[in-house]
Parts: structure tokens; C-alpha cells; sequence
């Protein structure tokens, strides 16, 4: 037996640490992974690793991930060839485009798909020829009203200013727990090190949060705040900046900062403190101690993206940070200039150009909310949605309603899953489509290299071989397009493969042939722990891709939304608001199928204020029945000191007890989904996006 070492990035989620992978050969040829730890040469991730890249080892030998096309026939599943697969999706789509139109056909895109570059290269050139616009993803139950407030203000949705962590001397964090999810639109491996460093240099680090989190835990002060609360924060803050003339002047163009300062004028911090739950002069002192950092950054995510307000905390978090001149500064919020740059190679999208037929959602970059996926596949008439393409998704538990969802996956005259497992989404499939697994796929991170808080790059070579009869994603999108373009009689363009395409970003971007790095991949190759192309710097004033070249402060949708923000009615007393939360150990709800990362103490209980319970007269360990309009679960209460008085937490991504599924170690574990209780029309309601958070439930005893 002989044994290599091999030098990979892992892509389970924001982080993309860098790793040191031990593979042994067999005799027979047989590869055995035999330890995966951090790479300390890694100059991003310096060593750092966390359980879930650990797991890639248990993904490469579940035994419950599919290894070739699977047809169901009846409640059974039947092994098929890639050529029958190819025939049988495309004649099924084809044929229900011909008899109800080309709308009739929706799509679906999870969250993995951004960590598989095949994915990212090619899944449009099969999607894209399904003409439909009925397409939905993970991004509006996620950061949808980050990109669109990009889009408005800087004209292009992926013009990211990212909390430059690294030199910053204030970090202001609302909704975000970096320490359990590794950044998230921030990229920051080793974050724990690079906060306490920030603390070290003598900064300091404040968290807003329901939930006394593990972040906050780490922070200078932690402050409550009753979910949904966001927007009425911020609006304070930023009022204070104006009222008490701590606003600096910004490097950068800007119009529209006077209509800013008039819309914002009656959302003082004594009339916004009812709704946020923070007294007036808290909000007043820390807008005080925003404006006198030398650098300091606001940072918003999960928390404030997933709310009713979600699109207006986006965009006060954007000009809080203009109006204190932290916004394209060092040691504030900064663009990246990635080695392969998908702002400068894409367009600077659309927003609002149609809507879902329902409800009238908004577009945004050729997508429709996913809140509104269930009532286009339910609802009868002419554009109804009677067959459906997944791609690396589980909307079923992390999309509102999921109960609303699983039974309308039941109507469907057709379905079909490109992904590994039988999960609570694809077991409603007549196909699925399993690829290769991480490591038997090369990896290049264009999305998580654009959202780093450095510039770096590398790319990552398979480390196994292509299992016989296997193929990757991006083959199984290139065989699915020729398919279907025989029966559309459409000429398909040439495609190259995913590392070609890379190559050639990677020669003609900026730190390519006209560079003096020359990048490409034979430079990453000699390169294999990866290459630091340095700190963040200036750059959003060149790369403005708004129709005026200037930061545009004041769209109008926003300026409107403050209206719904004013007549916001005061809380209720006795009212329960549910919250999500996120746990290191997982991702995505496929992430509970590998003992390592489920192992030890439970993590699905829901988490209530002791008092709280006491008023329900409820105790610690105790079976409860949480009710919201959509529907109830049961599942076991855990007393926690950490939850702010009138909130509870569920985690996301349980919920594996539905029949049909095929995932024996998350079945063992299953939990509830809190997306079982989650609301589809809880909408934030200037970009569509789902409001997970902030959910009206009643708590009982079981």
C-alpha cells in the first residue's frame, strides 16, 4: 500500500479552508482516504478546519449516496443508463413545453450549486434552453436583498462590499453568526482568530441578535433585539448620524443623499426604539461610537436578510456605511478584485421585469422569489407549473411552507433531480441524476473568491479517479442539453469544459497575461496551496455600473418601503416570534447523513427563555407543540438563558421523517423542519425574499 498527500480547498461551505488530504492506494487500485486536516500553508485559511470538511470523507463513502441514474417506478427505484436518463428527461419536459407552454416547467437551484464550479459553468446550458420564467433558487430564502441592493445602488448585484475584518477597529454585526457559518457573504476562514485579533489591536467587536449566539459570546457587547427589529435599528442609526452631524463626506459620487437625509428624518432613535427593543440612548450611543472609529464596517446577513425588512436593512447598512465614510476604505466595507471576476464578465442584471403569475413577485436576475414555487405548481390556469427540474436542492425543508411545497411536488406530471441522495424533495422525482463527488471533481471557488475578505486564488485537481460509468455535473448538463436540443431541433453552441473556461478567465483577468502574476492554471498548479494576491483595497469608484457612475443612494422602491417601516405597529407583550439558527456542524440538510457531523449532544431542540417558559408553565426537557398559521410540530424544549424574552429558536435543515426518504443517519436524527412552520406570504416585501425569521407561533405542551 502506498500513500500520497494531497493539497485541496474544501467547498461544504463559505470558507473554502484549505486541506491536507492523506489518500492510500491498494494494491488492487483502490484509493482509501485516510486523514483530512487544514493545510497550514494554506495563506487564506493559515490551518484552519472545521467538522464539515472533515465529513468529505464520509460523503465519498455514504452508502446512501446514488452512484448512477435512478428512475422511480411505482414507490420502487430502478437503476438506468446515462443515454436512457438523457432520453427519458428530455422527452418528458419537451412534452409538457408543447402542451402547456414553455412557462409550465420550473426550475430550481440549491445552495451547493454555487460550491460545484460544473455547476456554475453549465447547468444554463441545458436550463437555458428550457425558455422558461418560472425559475427559483436558494438565494431568496437567503441573501436576495443583498444583491438587489447592489444592483439599485451600484448597478450590479454581485458589487459586494465586503467587512474588510482584517484592519478594521470597529465591527458593527446584525444578524450574523461568522463563527458557526464561516462568514457567509464574507468569506473569512479562521474567523474566531481574525475577530479576537481584531479585539487584540484594540478594536471592537458589537453583535445584534436575538440570540445570545457563539459570535456574540466572543464580542465586546452583545445587544437583543426582538427579530424583525432590524430595519427600526438601523433607521435610528442612521438618523442619529444626520441629526447629531456625525456624517463625514464620502471619496466616492453619490447622488441622492439629501433625499436620504429628508426620508429619514422622522425615524429618530426615541420613536424606532419600541420596535427594536433597544433603548433610544443605546441606539444614539452606538451610532456616536460608529462615526468616531478610525475605520469601522456594518455588517448584516442571515438575520436581517430573511425578515419583512429585508431589502430596507440591506440598503441602511449601505449608507451607514457611506455616510460615515467607511463604505470602499480600508477597514471598512470593500469590493474584491478576484482572479476571475464575475462582476466584469457578467451583466449588471435586472430586477422587476415580470412577475410570478400568482402573486405578482418580483423578478430579479431572471429569478422569481421561491416563496412563491408552491402556488404555481397548486394553483389551475393557464402558465400553471405541472413539471419541475431540481439542482442540488431540498426545498422542501428550507423554503416556507415546506408541508405546502411536499404535497404540490405530488401533482406534478413530471420531475426531475439532479443530485446525490433520495431526500424529502427528490423522492417526489421520476428521475434522478447523481454526479461525481467532491473529491473526483476538479474546483475552482469563482463565487466564495468574490465574497473574501482577501484576494486569493487557487484551484483544486481531483483527488480520486472518475468512478467507471460516472460523470460530473457539468457532463450530465451537456448530455441533458443535446438531448433536448434534438427535439427542439436547436443548434447547440460548442461548450468547453469548466477548468478550459477557468484557464481562459483566469489569462485575460487582471492578474493574468498582462500582469506580472500571468495567471492560469499551469500557475495554480505549481501553486497548490494556493496563491494570497493581497488585502483588499479602494475600487468601487471605477467599477460603478450604475447609469449615473455614481453610488445611488436614494432608489426609490427603499425611499417608498420607509412608509411600511412608519406604520409599523408596536409590538404585542405576550407575542412568541420564532428565529432560525445555524449550528458548525451543518450546511445543508444533506450535510445530517454523516454520523461525524451529527454525533454527540442534540442540536434540534427549540430554544426558549426560561422565563418564557415559565409563563406557559412549560419546563426544560419537556415535549411542545409549536403552532404557526401553516402549521405545528413537536418536538423537545431546551431552557436557554441565551434567547432574548419572546423569542424561540429552531434550527434549519431537520425534519427527516417523511416516507420515501433514502438517508439512514439523518433519519436517526431527524428533528422537526422549521421551515414546516415558516409562512410563504411572510415576505419582505420590496424584493420577495421569505421573512424565515420573526414568525408568530404559539407554544404548548405536547
Amino acid at each position: 500500500m502506498t500513500k500520497t498527500l494531497h493539497h485541496r480547498a474544501c467547498h461544504l461551505c463559505e470558507a473554502i479552508c484549505g486541506l491536507n488530504i492523506e489518500v492510500s492506494h491498494e494494491p488492487n487500485g483502490h484509493a482509501v482516504i485516510g486523514s483530512i486536516k487544514g493545510d497550514p500553508l494554506d495563506p487564506f485559511s493559515r490551518g484552519h478546519i472545521c467538522p464539515k470538511a472533515v465529513a468529505l470523507q464520509d460523503i465519498q463513502n455514504d452508502p446512501d449516496r446514488l452512484r448512477q441514474p435512478h428512475r422511480r417506478i411505482g414507490e420502487q427505484w430502478q437503476a438506468i443508463s446515462w443515454e436512457e436518463a438523457f432520453s427519458l428527461a428530455a422527452e418528458r419536459l419537451w412534452a409538457v413545453q408543447q402542451a402547456h407552454g414553455r412557462n409550465a416547467v420550473a426550475v430550481y437551484q440549491g445552495n451547493p450549486s454555487v460550491h460545484n464550479y460544473g455547476l456554475m459553468t453549465h447547468s444554463n446550458y441545458f436550463l437555458g434552453l428550457l425558455k422558461t420564467r418560472n425559475r427559483f433558487s436558494a438565494t431568496s430564502v437567503d441573501q436576495l436583498p443583498q444583491h438587489l441592493i447592489s444592483h439599485l445602488m451600484y448597478g450590479h448585484g454581485l458589487l459586494l462590499p465586503i467587512p474588510d475584518i482584517d484592519h478594521t477597529q470597529f465591527m458593527l454585526i446584525l444578524g450574523g453568526n461568522p463563527l458557526a457559518s464561516n462568514g457567509s457573504i464574507m468569506t473569512v476562514p479562521d474567523v474566531e482568530k481574525r475577530l479576537k485579533a481584531l479585539r487584540a489591536r484594540g478594536g471592537r467587536l458589537v453583535v445584534v441578535d436575538p440570540r445570545r449566539s457563539e459570535t456574540a459570546n466572543l464580542a465586546d457587547d452583545h445587544l437583543f433585539i426582538r427579530p424583525g427589529g432590524d430595519a427600526a435599528l438601523l433607521a435610528g442609526l442612521l438618523n442619529t448620524l444626520f441629526e447629531e452631524n456625525l456624517a463625514r463626506g464620502s471619496h466616492l459620487p453619490v447622488t441622492g443623499l439629501q433625499q436620504v437625509r429628508e426620508a429619514i428624518a422622522p425615524f429618530s432613535a426615541e420613536a424606532m426604539s419600541v420596535h427594536c427593543g433597544i433603548e433610544a440612548a443605546r441606539i444614539r450611543q452606538l451610532a456616536r461610537d460608529f462615526a468616531a472609529a478610525q475605520s469601522a464596517v456594518c455588517y448584516g446577513r442571515m438575520g436581517v436578510s430573511t425578515q419583512a425588512f429585508g431589502s430596507l436593512c440591506h440598503w441602511l447598512i449601505q449608507l451607514i456605511n457611506l455616510v460615515t465614510g467607511h463604505l470602499d476604505r480600508e477597514g471598512g466595507a470593500l469590493c474584491t478584485e478576484p482572479a476571475v471576476d464575475l462582476v466584469a464578465s457578467t451583466s449588471g442584471g435586472h430586477f422587476n421585469v415580470w412577475q410570478s403569475r400568482v402573486s405578482a413577485l418580483p423578478e430579479y436576475g431572471g429569478e422569481l422569489p421561491v416563496a412563491a414555487l408552491a402556488e404555481e405548481l397548486l394553483t389551475p390556469g393557464d402558465g400553471q407549473v405541472r413539471a419541475l427540474v431540481t439542482v442540488a436542492g431540498n426545498p422542501v425543508l428550507s423554503t416556507p411552507n415546506g408541508r405546502q411545497l411536499d404535497t404540490a411536488l405530488e401533482g406534478l406530471e413530471f420531475m426531475l433531480s439532479i443530485d446525490l441522495y433520495i431526500n424529502e424533495t427528490t423522492r417526489h422525482a421520476d428521475l434522478i441524476l447523481p454526479s461525481t463527488s467532491a473529491l473526483e471533481n476538479d474546483h475552482y471557488d469563482s463565487t466564495f473568491n468574490l465574497l473574501a475578505v482577501r484576494n486569493v486564488t487557487r484551484f483544486n485537481r481531483a483527488i480520486l479517479a472518475k468512478p467507471e460509468g460516472a460523470l460530473h455535473d457539468w457532463e450530465i448538463f451537456v448530455g441533458l442539453a443535446q438531448a433536448y436540443a434534438r427535439l427542439a431541433e436547436v443548434e447547440l453552441k460548442n461548450t468547453w469544459s469548466p477548468a478550459q473556461m477557468i484557464d481562459l478567465a483566469l489569462r485575460k483577468g487582471r492578474y493574468g497575461e498582462a500582469s506580472p502574476w500571468n495567471l492560469s492554471l499551469q500557475t495554480l498548479d505549481q501553486h497548490p496551496h494556493g496563491l494570497d494576491l493581497g488585502p483588499l483595497r479602494s475600487n468601487l469608484g471605477a467599477r460603478l455600473a450604475t447609469s449615473s457612475k455614481t453610488v445611488e443612494a436614494a432608489p426609490q422602491v427603499l425611499i417608498d418601503d420607509l412608509q411600511r417601516l412608519a406604520q409599523l405597529a408596536p409590538p404585542s407583550s405576550d407575542e412568541l416570534l420564532l428565529i432560525g439558527r445555524r449550528h458548525v456542524r451543518s450546511n445543508n440538510s444533506w450535510m445530517h447523513n454523516f454520523q461525524r457531523l451529527v454525533k454527540g449532544k442534540p442540536r434540534h431542540q427549540l430554544l426558549m427563555h426560561p422565563h418564557d417558559l415559565q409563563q406557559r408553565q412549560l419546563h426544560d426537557g419537556q415535549r411542545v407543540r409549536i403552532r404557526s398559521r401553516t402549521g405545528e410540530v413537536e418536538v423537545q424544549v431546551q431552557a436557554c438563558d441565551d434567547m432574548m424574552p419572546g423569542v424561540v429558536s429552531l434550527p434549519h435543515g431537520f425534519g427527516h421523517t417523511r416516507q420515501g426518504v433514502q438517508m439512514q443517519v439523518a433519519q436517526a436524527h431527524a428533528g422537526v423542519s422549521a421551515n414546516d412552520l415558516t409562512d410563504e406570504r411572510l415576505r419582505d416585501a420590496v424584493s420577495g425574499n421569505a421573512a424565515l425569521n420573526g414568525v408568530p407561533v404559539q407554544v404548548s405542551a405536547a
